[in-house]
């Protein structure tokens, strides 16, 4: 059954952009499109066929210091607008991205390479914060608080933290960043936004639209690098003028920025990695924690931070979902994300191709076996891939894999895979299905993570709070919370009333 999946990537056509200005090739700062300072610029590739799509600045410190000084020069400015007038920017800026989904879609899918259907998805997500956080400005509320002291008002206000340094990844290269800025303009605050070296021309294409919006010179900056990344993360997080500090990637860097973020107790969001547990239960509908899984897994190829890591399934019906997940996988097509039939894109280098391969080969080292998948091909294509009989003590148990592999474990008492799922650093995301109502509840309270799918294998969407437990972050991103990480809450005493 593990036989390699057929790609046509060489022979599809990609599609062009309706607007071609909207592939910028410069950084932007203070409302200008510059070059960095050194005039040097890296290359980024297209993941599908290892082709440049482009250029962009590799830009340092030096650059960055001055994105953060436009940030601050235009902040003053920014906050003290009315929540009104920064509701319709937000707003104008959500429709401009709806109007250019298409185009946005295949800027995403030519740099991250993943399926033109589920790039299109990714906008229109990323767009849907936008939309959120537009209204969310208008309701920044204070509080009055019954004083209990005569003659006194006791009041509390809220005010935005300042300039705000936000490092996204290459997974979502829209959806993380207007996750963020998204809060973080509604708040009031002015950003500078520094995306993965990978994916940088999704982040200058929304700046591109934001100049059309009218969103005023500094309050967005977009800072690229390559060579550069770790001195332009300490600028981010250690210049005074830069009040908070949000970042999205690996739990080993959020430390590190933590520890440099404590030089000025900057504020800090940390939304990092996850190893979550999927567990089907015997009561389970069995064709819907399938699908669930499939969405969970395989989204994105696997990358992604949410996606289920650890499936746990009951003995009793193991065997059954094992073949029949297996089934579902082995018709996926793996190729380029702009042929239409194309389930699953390529990873994002080879290096994520090298994690996926050792993963599979430890498994299967200690005892695992491979129903589908397993192969290891040109480029940075992968084949998805079922595993089972998976020990606890096989890699893939204890790191995230980020990556098309599902593998399977087997359980027998509630309690055992409550215990297995809870036993990791990390506490992101978990899924379960069953159809026991009483199940739901105790399964729900008991999984250490900021985020349960109870027979759903999605848990994001604008209205609700994403983020984890653990060494899986810190503070929230979406819904009516996503907005206050990006708030200073001041209290009034007015006595002698």
């Amino acid at each position: 059954m593990n036989q390699p999946f057929s790609t046509q990537v060489e022979k599809v056509e990609i599609p062009k952009l309706k607007d071609s200005s909207l592939l910028r090739q410069n950084a932007f700062i203070n409302g200008e499109w510059v070059k960095s300072k050194s005039g040097k610029t890296y290359s980024v590739f297209d993941p599908a066929n290892n082709n440049e799509i482009g250029k962009v600045p590799e830009m340092n410190a030096e650059d960055t210091k001055e994105a953060i000084k436009a940030a601050r020069e235009s902040y003053d400015n920014w906050a003290n607008q009315t929540a009104k007038y920064r509701h319709d920017l937000l707003h104008k800026w959500y429709s401009l991205m709806m109007d250019n989904h298409e185009d946005l879609a295949i800027i995403l899918t030519l740099e991250n390479g993943k399926p033109l259907k589920e790039a299109v998805g990714e906008i229109k997500y990323g767009a849907s914060f936008i939309e959120w956080f537009a209204e969310e400005a208008r309701r920044t509320y204070g509080d009055v608080i019954p004083a209990p002291i005569k003659n006194s008002k006791f009041i509390v206000q809220k005010h935005p933290v300042g300039v705000v340094g936000i490092i996204t990844p290459w997974n979502f290269p829209n959806a993380m960043i207007t996750r963020k800025l998204g809060a973080a303009l509604a708040a009031g605050c002015t950003a500078v936004v520094k995306p993965s070296d990978c994916t940088p021309f999704s982040a200058l294409a929304l700046a591109e639209l934001a100049v059309r919006a009218g969103f005023p010179k500094g309050v967005i900056n977009v800072v690229t690098t390559e060579q550069h990344t770790k001195e332009v993360g300490l600028e981010l997080t250690t210049n005074p003028d830069v009040k908070k500090v949000s970042f999205t990637g690996s739990t080993t860097v959020g430390k590190l920025l933590m520890q440099q973020c404590s030089s000025t107790l900057k504020k800090i969001s940390l939304e990092l990695g996850g190893n979550a547990p999927f567990i089907v239960f015997d009561d389970a509908n069995v064709d819907a924690a399938i699908e669930g899984l499939i969405a969970s897994k395989f989204r994105a190829s696997g990358q992604t931070c949410v996606c289920a890591n650890r499936i746990y399934v009951q003995s009793s019906i193991y065997a059954e979902f094992a073949s029949r997940l297996a089934d579902k996988v082995s018709g996926f097509k793996v190729g380029s994300g702009f042929d239409s039939q194309t389930t699953l894109g390529p990873l994002i280098n080879e290096k994520a191709i090298d994690k996926v391969t050792r993963h599979i080969e430890d498994a299967v080292a200690k005892g695992a076996e491979i129903l589908v998948g397993g192969v290891r091909r040109s480029g940075n294509f992968f084949d998805p891939t079922v595993l089972t009989s998976v020990s606890a003590d096989a890699i893939i148990s204890s790191e995230e894999t980020f990556g098309p592999v599902a593998a399977l474990y087997k359980f027998d008492k509630d309690e055992e895979v409550i215990k297995l799922a809870n036993n990791t650093t990390v506490g992101l995301a978990g899924y379960f299905y069953s159809r026991d109502v009483g199940r739901c509840w105790k399964v729900a309270d008991a999984l250490e993570v900021g985020m349960v799918g109870v027979n759903t294998g999605m848990v994001s969407n604008p209205e609700s709070p994403f983020g984890g437990v653990k060494e899986s972050g810190i503070g929230r991103e979406g819904s009516k919370y996503g907005i206050d990480e990006y708030l200073n809450i001041k209290f009034i005493n007015f006595g002698g009333l």
